[in-house]
């Protein structure tokens, strides 16, 4: 099965279902000498972790990472990094009348048709869970990126037609409620509007907004590795997200030249932009304002409502799935998101620092 390595230089495969023994990444190109301890990858993961609040699946699993390799007395080797997550909490009996069944809006269908088969277990490779593996390799990539001094936070600015207030914009806020919202107040009203959804068996939808500071002019490449490109692909690679956009997105196709124009100017940092509707990002090119990107996150599509589907012999079924479901997939997804966002960021500043024959000559001028 292709499609499972990101990156070029700090790259990642991972491995493992749902359903599974375990789930694992191995991460390359990591340079040497990085402080990294398992501790650091279990903060990332116990963000993720499912049976947090009444608004996750409550199925019980400690997401527990032990790195196998690559690591030697507190930092990283310069060898690949290998890490395992031991599944513990698998009810595969919950799946087993979906065996033929194609659920809507889920990989079942897309899987037989390209397999002939298919894991039906909680979705086997296609589930949520696979992103556990993606939280694991994006914490040493943060890891990475913290040591140069670039933060990448996102958090819920929507649920369903609930919408933060940018007035009362506080990052704070968004680590002390279930929702990862910035704003108390639309955190309560999404909270009541999710529990009308989940007292009609149906699920939720939501918008997760992510900003990158720090990064420096200079990352990405200006034809088919964008900067921008490369970031859509990755956060279009999780599951359930369905749309992408940056900085004023798809409001700039009612604006003209004069409004989207980003002008520039001469600050404390260097040459800058003075506004940003580009997102930070210019010619697949970042141009040292702050990385913006808006990501639209589908309902679950595991609802417990009667739905009319197919079975692999084209035979009519009406399905109700139950089990242990999100009814909100948007709010662990913001870990993920900063996850992926932070991969193809480490990978571009590894090969953002070949780029220059004055770069390269600094790093071996080091070592004379």
């Amino acid at each position: 099965m292709g499609g499972s390595v990101l990156g070029r230089i700090f790259t990642i495969s991972t491995f493992g279902e749902s359903h599974g023994r375990a789930l694992g990444v191995t991460i390359d190109g990591c340079p040497a000498g990085l402080p990294l301890c398992e501790a650091d990858i279990q903060a990332e993961l116990d963000r993720r972790k499912p049976g947090q609040s009444a608004y996750a699946t409550k199925r019980a699993e400690s997401d527990t990472a032990q790195i196998l390799s690559g690591v030697f007395e507190g930092k990283t080797t310069g060898t690949p990094i290998a890490i395992v997550l031991y599944n513990e909490d698998q009810r595969s009996r919950d799946y087993g009348n979906l065996a033929d069944t194609f659920r809507p809006s889920h990989a079942d269908f897309g899987f037989d048709a390209k397999f002939g088969h298919r894991d039906y277990r909680g979705g086997g490779r296609s589930s949520g869970r696979e992103t556990c593996a993606r939280v694991a390799a994006g914490a040493v990539a943060k890891k990475l990126l913290t040591t140069l001094g670039i933060t990448v936070d996102a958090y819920v600015t929507a649920i369903g037609p609930v919408a933060i207030d940018a007035s009362r914009f506080d990052l704070a806020e968004a680590q002390r409620n279930p929702f990862n919202m910035p704003d108390a107040i639309a955190a309560a009203e999404a909270a009541q509007y999710l529990d009308m959804c989940m007292a009609k068996g149906d699920s939720a939808g939501g918008m997760v907004e992510c900003v990158v500071k720090g990064a420096p002019p200079g990352l990405g490449e200006p034809v088919f590795d964008k900067l921008d490109a490369l970031l859509a692909q990755a956060i279009l690679s999780i599951g359930a997200v369905k749309g992408i956009e940056f900085g004023t997105g798809f409001a700039t196709a009612n604006m003209t030249g004069a409004e989207n124009n980003d002008a520039f100017t001469n600050t404390t940092d260097g040459i800058r932009p003075v506004t940003n509707h580009a997102g930070g990002v210019l010619g697949g090119i970042s141009t040292g304002a702050d990385i913006v990107f808006r990501a639209a996150v589908k309902p679950t599509p595991s609802i417990a409502q009667p739905q009319e589907t197919v079975d692999k012999h084209g035979s009519p079924v009406t399905l109700e799935i139950h089990g242990r479901h999100d009814p909100l997939v948007a709010s662990r997804a913001v870990v993920v998101v900063e996850a992926m966002t932070a991969l193809v960021l480490a990978d571009l500043l590894l090969l953002g620092a070949v780029s220059r024959m004055d770069g390269l000559l600094r790093a071996y001028d080091e070592k004379k």
